[in-house]
């Protein structure tokens, strides 16, 4: 049996069979699983989101999913909040824990911390405050165009305190928010390990997953979250695949254009993940291709391993 006081995480792209691997763990070895996931916290977005099914749920216990409405905002400090409990809990419970999703930002900041940046420069707030939300995000665009995709033109506090950082640093928060020390210890006693897939290998299991993803009712899905009135918060709206569908439902494009568009949106995201992913230190690298069994047993070796 592995450490109790060691966590193991499991990493990899979107496709690359972190939660297959996890539930094939968790059921050797008792573990609980915890989601460290910015999407599957969502209630009603199950398929696109490729959640573990009902009956997964049910036989492991899985922390922090379905944990707010579609028509909230989640952020990553939310996130280590609430993974700090879980942690603490399971811990205390004397079970052993798993830790897998796919998104590295919520990684980095619950293992190696939140950047936290440079303090409040009251003259330059004053002076971004004097603009509107058009102007403050046109110029984050130019200067950091990927923090102007994650922050709405509307949230005016997110826009200043992005433009005050660069300012006071010169760099963009994105690069920031990235960056870490490699030769910090991660905060929580740890085993990493990830999943590795030749590019084209990678590609073909996306490509089957969304077409997947559709036959088991991914479009009757988006549909139910149009119905509730509620429109998607800024956070849950970036779900890949959601916005696509979303068009398709309104008439904007047909079907196939919707899933082709899927496919790319998702292929893009593998390619981000990857860039985060080869930043963490100390991960044993795990072939994807050598079959579900032989995962595992890898797998399970380096979490025993002393």
């Amino acid at each position: 049996m592995p450490d109790s006081s060691r966590i193991l995480v499991i990493l990899g792209p979107t496709a690359s069979g972190k939660s297959a691997l996890a539930i094939a763990l968790a059921r050797r070895t008792g573990a609980e699983i915890l989601s460290v996931d910015s999407m599957q916290v969502y209630q009603g977005m199950n398929i696109g989101t490729a959640k573990p099914s009902l009956a997964e749920q049910h036989e492991i216990r899985h922390h922090l999913i379905n944990w707010v409405r579609p028509d909230e905002d989640f952020s990553v400090a939310r996130f280590c909040e609430l993974a700090e409990g879980v942690i603490a809990d399971v811990a205390r419970r004397g079970r052993p824990l798993i830790a897998t999703g796919g998104t590295p930002l919520y990684f980095k900041s619950l293992f190696f911390g939140l950047f936290d940046g440079p303090g409040a420069d009251p003259a330059i707030r004053q002076r971004l405050g004097e603009l509107d939300g058009a102007t403050l995000h046109s110029r984050l665009a130019e200067i950091d165009p990927a923090a102007a995709a994650r922050i709405h033109a509307a949230d005016r506090k997110r826009l200043i305190r992005a433009l005050e950082i660069y300012e006071l640093t010169g760099k963009p928060i994105s690069s920031l928010q990235t960056h870490w020390d490699n030769s910090t210890a991660p905060r929580h006693p740890s085993v990493w390990i990830g999943l590795h897939w030749e590019k084209e290998e990678l590609n073909h299991r996306i490509n089957a997953r969304v077409k997947d993803m559709i036959a088991a009712g991914w479009v009757e899905e988006v549909a139910e979250l149009l119905r509730s009135g509620r429109p998607l918060s800024r956070t849950a709206a970036e779900a890949t695949g959601y916005s696509q569908l979303v068009a398709y439902l309104q008439g904007k494009c047909s079907l196939e254009e919707a899933v082709e568009q899927i496919k790319i949106a998702t292929r893009q995201l593998a390619r981000r993940q990857m860039k985060w992913i080869r930043r963490f230190p100390g991960v044993t690298w795990l072939e994807g291709n050598v079959g579900a069994q032989q995962s595992t047993e890898d797998a399970l070796k380096a979490w025993q391993a002393p």
